[in-house]
């Protein structure tokens, strides 16, 4: 109880007891040395780069994802009317894969069935591609971060193993600890940046199917149509 009283009765104990509580991102990163804030900038800017390939993506596929749910009917009303010219012109003023998998097939109208599917699944094949685009990047990222990190810890040991063959088993703890704290500072920012670039790779591959099998159900509606007797 006495020796409660006393550090709470003398301030620098005080200060150093919060100093040694308190550690923020900042000493985090600088801490451990030249290795591990090379590396941490490494992961930083793969960090920026999957959030930017994220939300840019993301927004993309939003954007393709929105089509009037009257679409499919007016080109029904034109196609059904022979007004061609006015079904191409709705499809031209809608921006949207689908909008444009099916003015690829209306300007195949007057060719065999094959040739229409073929030619709308062409198109399906450059729009997938189109709404994929840098989604792979993210897949690298969320595989190499991860390895990055690790590759710090790897350097980490060697540098406190270093320390201890160098010193004749004599090392100081302040140096030792240097390389272990690069080894565990590397390896956590490694799996941040890789779980974060996993689960945004992943979100974007669940929104771009949603977005394909929307293409292809419509792709079905209008080839139904055209199977339809006038």
């Amino acid at each position: 109880m006495l020796l409660f009283q006393d550090l709470a009765q003398d301030p620098e104990m005080g200060d150093v007891l919060s100093e040694e509580k308190t550690l923020s991102v900042i000493d985090l990163i600088f801490n451990g040395g030249t290795g591990s804030v090379v590396i941490i900038s490494v992961l930083f800017i793969m960090l920026f780069v999957a959030l930017y390939i994220y939300f840019e993506r993301i927004f993309a596929i939003k954007a393709a994802s929105k089509i009037d749910s009257n679409f499919m009917n007016q080109i029904r009303d034109h196609v059904s009317g022979g007004k061609l010219d006015a079904a191409k012109m709705l499809c031209a003023q809608t921006d949207s894969p689908v909008a444009r998998l099916t003015e690829k097939g209306i300007s195949r109208i007057g060719k065999p069935l094959d040739d229409i599917n073929t030619a709308i699944e062409n198109a399906g094949t450059l729009e997938v591609y189109k709404l994929e685009k840098n989604v792979s990047i993210l897949a690298t990222v969320a595989g190499a971060a991860p390895m990055i990190g690790f590759l710090g810890t790897v350097i980490g040991m060697i540098l406190a193993f270093h320390e201890m063959a160098t010193s004749g088993g004599q090392a100081e703890m302040g140096s030792l600890a240097s390389g272990i704290y690069t080894a565990m500072t590397t390896t956590v920012a490694g799996l941040i940046v890789g779980i974060i670039a996993y689960i945004g790779y992943n979100h974007l591959v669940n929104r771009t199917d949603k977005v394909v099998h929307k293409m292809e159900a419509n792709a079905v509606d209008f080839l139904d149509l055209l199977n339809e007797p006038l």
